[in-house]
């Protein structure tokens, strides 16, 4: 899931360099955090915060056949 996270954010943003997924687990838990470059943490959010959800949406969709719950965060360092 973690390379998936980490590909689906790179194609949305421009400086693909910048972008690092770290992935925290805790339990039956796992989160996500997403770094990267300020300018592009609008193309991640998206309108009203449409294209993070769409993400979580496919997130929580691979997490089907799983016992595991996923969560994204956006870290602005």
């Amino acid at each position: 899931m973690r390379y998936f996270v980490e590909f689906v954010v790179s194609s949305l943003v421009s400086h693909k360099e910048d972008v690092q997924v770290d992935e925290v687990a805790a339990g039956n838990s796992v989160t996500y955090e997403v770094r990267l470059n300020p300018a592009d943490v609008g193309r991640v959010i998206g309108k009203s915060g449409r294209t993070i959800n769409s993400i979580r949406n496919l997130l929580n969709a691979g997490a089907v056949d799983s016992d595991k719950r996923y969560f994204l965060q956006i870290r602005e360092d």
